[in-house]
């Protein structure tokens, strides 16, 4: 039970920091092409803004990494509960930064289109929920930092 315990913490790690990664890649890559329809001289600005949801994907992979190391048969459900924690933390705030990321990117896309120049402010405000993805990435390695090899 407790390893299935662990295992599914790692899989929610994984897999919702990925689902938040490809939701909001696939929402501003709809403002960019809506984008380039009007100003198609700006196409690298919405690339470069268009890419940035895919990094919480890449935390939910260190999270990962992190984590497997602590799996054994053996393990106690003090471990397996802290995984699992860890694991489910993580990949709630991934999910929610991605797609709350991607709308901030989103309007940034749009608003370049529209021939404002828009791309540092947006990228600077892009930034806030891509905080907390880290935060929630630091909490997790300080979670494995304590577990018993």
């Amino acid at each position: 039970m407790e390893l299935i315990l662990a295992y599914l913490g790692i899989a929610l790690c994984v897999g919702l920091s990925g689902v938040g990664s490809a939701y909001g890649v696939t929402i501003c890559g709809n403002a960019a092409i809506g984008a380039y329809k009007k100003n198609p001289s700006a196409s690298g600005s919405y690339i470069a803004l268009a890419a940035l949801p895919s990094s919480q994907g890449l935390y939910g992979f260190v999270g990962f990494f992190m984590l497997n190391g602590h799996m054994s048969a053996n393990i106690d459900m003090f471990t397996a509960a802290a995984i699992f924690g860890a694991g489910l933390a993580l990949g709630l705030v991934a999910l929610f930064s991605a797609i709350r990321q991607a709308k901030v990117c989103a309007n940034g896309i749009s608003a370049i289109g529209g021939g404002h120049n828009a791309f540092g402010t947006t990228m600077v405000l892009a930034v806030f929920p891509e905080l907390y993805a880290i935060l929630g990435l630091l909490v997790l390695i300080l979670i494995a930092g304590t577990l018993p090899a």
